[in-house]
C-alpha cells in the first residue's frame, strides 16, 4: 500500500473490476490497491439489483469473474415497453423487444449487486490485490508520483489516482473539477418482490406520468423494482404502512404475474444528471459515477461505468507494456477521448427519453407512441438500438468484447 503503481479510491464494481483488469494484464509486479471504508462490511440489507448488458458481462467474463455469478444471474431474454396512465385499465404493448446480440448471447442479465460485488472483491483477493478499508482523503500530485492520505493516518505514493468513489466523489471535488448537470424533480422506489406465476425473463417499462415504472426479474419468482416518481410523492408512497405501500405496487404492478409481495427493505433514490467537465486531472483520473451519473430510464449507469474502466484499463496496459508512465498526461487524454464523448450523447439520449414519457401531455403521448409503432416494426433499426444498449457498437474497448489485455 505504502507504494503503488495504481491506487484506486473505491471499491464497488468499477473500481474493483479495473484492479483486477490491471493485475491480469501486467501481473504481480504491478502493483495494484483499492482503497474503500466499506470493504469488508456486510450488504445484505442492500435490495439493489443491476441490469448487466452483454458487454459488461463479456468483460466480467473475461476478467474471470463471470463463472462465480452466472449461476445468480437471471438472463432478459424479452423487453415489453407500454405507455400508459395508471387508470387505464388496459396498458397496450407499443414495443417489444427480444433476441440476443449474439447466438446464445441474451443483450442483459439481471444480478443483485451485493452478489457481484462480493465475487469481485474475492477474485481481487485471489490475485493479490491490497485492500484496504480506509478512505481516500487528500492527495497532492507531483511530476512523477501523487501521494495519497487516508482517514485512518497511513500516506501512499502511486504513479496514477483512480476516483471510483461515487457520484459525490471527494477525489474530484479535491482536485477542482467541476460538474454540469441537474436534479430532476423524481425519485426511484427501489426494492425486489416475489410473484406467484413465472416471469419468463421478461422484463417490462411501463411508462406513466410520473416516470417509468420498471420490472425487472430475477433469479426464481422473483423481481427487482425501480420505481420513478415525483419526489415528493416517492417520500410519501415509502412512508405508507405496508399494506397501503402493497395497494400503490399492485395499481403499477398489475396482476400478470400473479399475488406479489415485497421481499426487501424499500428505499428511495433521488435521481439527477451530471458529467465531470473533465475526466481526467494531474496523475487522476475518474470512473463510473464519479465522472457521470445519468437517469436509470434505459439502465444504462452501471454499464457506463464498466466502458470507463475497459477503457482506461486498455490505455494504461498498452501504455505500461512500452514502458511509458501510467499516470502519464498521454495515457489519461486517451482515455478521455475514448470516453467523454459517448457519456455526453448517453446523458443526452436519457435525458430526452425521461422529458419524453415523464409528462401529462396527450399530444407528446401521440407522438411518441406513433414512433414506438414504427421502430416496433423496424426489426433492423430494434437491433441496432439492442447492440447499443448492450456496449458494443462503435470504438469498443478490448474487454467489452470479450478479449483479454
Amino acid at each position: 500500500m505504502e507504494r503503488a503503481d495504481v491506487l484506486i479510491a473505491g471499491g464497488g464494481f468499477a473500481g474493483l473490476a479495473l484492479a483486477i483488469a490491471l493485475r491480469q494484464g501486467l501481473g504481480e509486479t504491478f502493483a495494484i490497491a483499492v482503497a474503500d471504508p466499506s470493504i469488508g462490511r456486510d450488504a445484505s440489507g442492500d435490495p439493489r439489483a443491476s441490469a448487466i448488458a452483454a458487454g459488461a458481462r463479456r468483460l466480467f467474463e473475461t476478467i474471470g469473474v463471470w463463472r462465480a455469478v452466472e449461476n445468480d444471474a437471471q438472463p432478459i431474454l424479452d423487453m415489453v415497453v407500454t405507455d400508459s396512465r395508471l387508470s387505464d385499465t388496459v396498458r397496450p404493448v407499443f414495443l417489444n423487444f427480444g433476441g440476443e446480440v449474439e447466438p446464445g448471447e441474451p443483450f442483459a442479465h439481471m444480478i443483485e449487486n451485493r452478489t457481484l460485488v462480493a465475487a469481485l472483491a474475492t477474485k481481487a483477493r485471489e490475485l493479490g490485490i491490497f485492500l484496504q478499508p480506509a478512505a481516500v482523503v487528500g492527495f497532492e500530485a507531483g511530476s512523477s508520483a501523487i501521494v495519497v492520505r487516508l482517514r485512518n493516518g497511513a500516506r501512499a505514493s502511486a504513479r496514477l489516482l483512480v476516483a471510483a468513489d461515487g457520484a459525490r466523489s471527494r477525489l474530484r471535488e479535491l482536485a477542482g473539477i467541476p460538474t454540469y448537470g441537474w436534479t430532476y424533480p423524481q425519485s426511484a422506489i427501489v426494492t425486489n418482490v416475489a410473484h406467484e406465476r413465472d416471469h419468463d425473463g421478461r422484463a417490462y417499462e411501463h411508462f406513466l406520468p410520473a416516470g417509468p415504472f420498471a420490472i425487472l426479474p430475477l433469479k426464481g419468482r422473483r423481481c427487482s423494482i425501480v420505481w420513478t416518481e415525483e419526489a415528493e410523492a416517492a417520500q410519501s408512497i415509502v412512508a405508507l404502512p405496508d399494506d397501503h405501500f402493497h395497494a400503490e405496487l399492485e395499481r403499477r404492478f398489475g396482476l400478470e404475474l400473479g399475488e406479489i409481495e415485497v421481499i426487501s427493505p424499500r428505499r428511495v433514490h433521488p435521481l439527477g444528471y451530471s458529467v465531470a467537465r473533465s475526466f481526467i486531472g494531474e496523475r487522476l483520473a475518474l470512473i463510473g459515477d464519479a465522472a457521470h451519473v445519468i437517469h436509470p430510464i434505459a439502465g444504462q449507469g452501471l454499464n457506463m461505468g464498466l466502458r470507463d474502466v475497459a477503457a482506461l484499463a486498455e490505455a494504461i496496459v498498452d501504455a505500461t507494456r512500452l514502458g511509458l508512465d501510467p499516470g502519464s498526461s498521454e495515457v489519461l487524454e486517451r482515455y478521455q477521448r475514448w470516453r467523454r464523448f459517448d457519456t455526453m450523447m448517453m446523458g443526452m439520449a436519457t435525458d430526452g427519453l425521461n422529458r419524453l414519457f415523464s409528462n401529462r401531455s396527450d399530444a407528446l403521448r401521440l407522438v411518441r407512441d406513433v414512433g414506438l409503432g414504427i421502430v416496433d416494426r423496424l426489426p433492423g433499426l430494434k437491433q441496432l438500438f439492442i447492440r447499443e444498449a448492450a456496449g458494443i457498437t462503435g470504438e469498443v474497448p478490448k474487454l467489452l468484447r470479450g478479449e483479454a489485455l
